[in-house]
C-alpha cells in the first residue's frame, strides 16, 4: 500500500498546539505527509434539536464531499456532540476503506463526565481517536488486541486503555511493515 497523504481539517476553534500534536501523532504512526487546514461550515443544518446533538452521518458525508486534490485521506475535526441514529453518541466515524473520517473532542473531555479537566488526557484521547478513524479509512476494522488503537471504544475509559498506535497485525495489514 502506498503511504497516504492526509489532510486534517479543523472545523471550529482548536488551539494551534493541539492541532500540531495531533498532526505529529498521525504523521508518526502512518509515516505520511500531512496538511492541516481550517474549514468553515454552518453546523446548524446538522443539528438535531430532539437529540440536542449533531448528526455524524451527515457531517461525514459533507466532509467527504469537500475536494482535497492534495491528499487521499481527510479527517474533519469537530468539538460538538456527535451521534448516529443507532447510538447515543460517537467519538468519531469514517468510511471503511474510503477517503474520509471525522472525530470530535466533545465527549473526550473529562468535564463531560463530571471529572476534573485534564488537557494531557484530552490530547491523548483525541490523538487515538483520529488515528483510529484514519485506520478505518485505510481499510482496518476493529481489532481485538486490547492495546491496539483500532480496538472498538464505547466509553472514554476504553480509549484510555489503548495505545496510540496500531498493533503489529494492523500495521502489517496496511503495509507499514513487511
Amino acid at each position: 500500500m502506498n503511504l497516504p497523504d492526509i489532510t486534517i481539517i479543523s472545523f471550529g476553534y482548536f488551539e494551534k498546539d493541539l492541532l500540531e500534536k495531533v498532526s505529529e501523532a498521525v504523521k508518526g504512526e502512518f509515516r505520511c505527509s500531512m496538511n492541516v487546514k481550517e474549514g468553515h461550515i454552518d453546523l446548524s443544518e446538522f443539528y438535531d434539536p430532539a437529540r440536542r446533538q449533531y448528526n455524524g452521518n451527515n457531517l461525514l458525508k459533507h466532509v467527504d464531499a469537500i475536494p482535497m486534490p492534495e491528499s487521499n485521506k481527510t479527517i474533519g475535526l469537530f468539538n460538538v456532540d456527535l451521534f448516529i441514529p443507532i447510538l447515543t453518541y460517537i467519538f468519531g466515524q469514517a468510511f471503511l476503506g474510503g477517503r474520509t473520517g471525522i472525530a470530535s473532542l466533545y465527549r473526550l473531555n473529562n468535564e463531560c463526565y463530571g471529572m476534573k479537566k485534564n488537557d494531557k488526557l484530552l490530547l491523548e484521547r483525541f490523538q487515538k481517536e483520529v488515528i483510529h478513524e484514519l485506520g478505518h479509512t485505510l481499510g482496518l476494522i476493529h481489532c481485538n488486541i486490547s492495546s491496539c488503537v483500532m480496538r472498538s471504544s464505547t466509553y472514554v475509559e476504553d480509549i484510555d486503555q489503548k495505545e496510540h498506535m496500531l498493533c503489529p497485525g494492523c500495521r502489517k495489514e496496511i503495509g507499514l511493515v513487511k
